[in-house]
């Protein structure tokens, strides 16, 4: 398992933005997320985890909801630098 290997991308280009941010949240999420998937890859029963995951999962796409109303150039944005596959509902 690869530790933290998403993070410096993230802090490098985030340092000086303010962490209560919805973009900052959202990586955050995003790291806790795909740390999550690959760890329950390994341990396919860790319940525990799996739960975590979607805690995790409805947390981000709230944030992304709400960041979709507000500024969709902003939510596009956020959705290609990470990645994320866009919601289909909104």
């Amino acid at each position: 398992m690869v530790k933290n290997a998403f993070i410096p991308i993230i802090s490098q280009e985030k340092k000086e933005e303010n962490p209560g941010s919805v973009e900052f949240q959202v990586f955050n999420f995003t790291n806790k997320i795909r740390r999550l998937t690959s760890h329950l890859e390994l341990h396919q029963k860790d319940y525990l985890s799996q739960r975590g995951l979607r805690k995790i999962l409805g947390k981000r796409q709230r944030l992304l909801s709400y960041l979709s109303k507000k500024n969709g150039i902003r939510y596009k944005k956020l959705i290609n630098q990470l990645d994320i596959r866009e919601s289909q509902i909104r």
